[in-house]
């Protein structure tokens, strides 16, 4: 069976020539990248330190651009189906040396191709199934998360609120001695005698008192007197 050749793969592709890379350098950082998603093939280049990184980068943006201008294709869909480097030209330049010789520097150049197409579908199947199972993961720790704060919400508030009362009765009862206290210094005071004003008050009130029951005393006996008296003169 006739593999299929290189200028014939279907997807969208982008193509770097004369890149000053070498191929065998391109090559490792691409091998990264083969049969990846465009985002997470984004996510391995930024983290890769080769100056090869950078460049492929650059080609696969290139890629997924293509793609999604030209052939309308959703960028969320797409994947590394292809990536390769195949030589290109090679400068050659000298470096003396010693006696009179000379070495060949060889300036070797690539040129880089990414080809995209979009996920098959059992892939997009698969990856909505998990980014579902993810969003759905997300939701009920952001659910328990929200419990979690109303419980602790009401616990504070119902404990706020427990503190407000207990402040308010102690302050009740606080009042309420000072009150009791107050009544018993005034009641021992009018005891003992230690405000003669109000003594004096009580005093002549006793008295008066007393006088109204002697003029009682005396006029009823005055008048029991009259009775006895006249009742004598009627028998005589």
């Amino acid at each position: 069976m006739t593999a299929t050749k290189t200028n014939e793969r279907p997807g969208t592709r982008a193509v770097l020539r004369h890149c000053g890379v070498p191929a065998m350098k391109a090559r490792q950082v691409l091998d990264l990248i083969r049969g990846q998603d465009v985002d997470r093939a984004a996510e391995i280049l930024i983290g890769t330190e080769r100056s090869a990184a950078e460049v492929i980068g650059k080609v696969l943006n290139s890629a997924v651009a293509n793609a999604a201008h030209n052939d309308q294709q959703n960028p969320d869909e797409l994947y590394v189906s292809a990536c390769y480097a195949d030589e290109g030209a090679t400068m050659k330049r000298w470096r003396p040396r010693a006696r009179g010789r000379a070495t060949r520097i060889r300036k070797r150049t690539s040129h880089i191709t990414i080809i995209v197409s979009r996920l098959p579908e059992a892939r997009l199947e698969q990856r909505r199934r998990r980014m579902e199972a993810t969003s759905a993961q997300r939701s009920r720790r952001v659910d328990a998360s929200r419990k979690r704060a109303d419980l602790s919400g009401r616990r504070s508030r119902r404990q706020a609120a427990q503190a407000v009362a207990e402040a308010e009765a102690a302050a009740a009862a606080a009042n309420e001695e000072e009150v009791t206290d107050e009544i018993s210094t005034e009641s021992t005071d009018v005891g003992d005698g230690a405000n003669p004003e109000i003594q004096t008050e009580i005093d002549a009130v006793i008295a008066s008192e007393d006088e109204a029951i002697v003029e009682d005393v005396a006029n009823s006996e005055d008048e029991s007197a009259t009775a006895s008296a006249d009742a004598e003169e009627k028998g005589e």
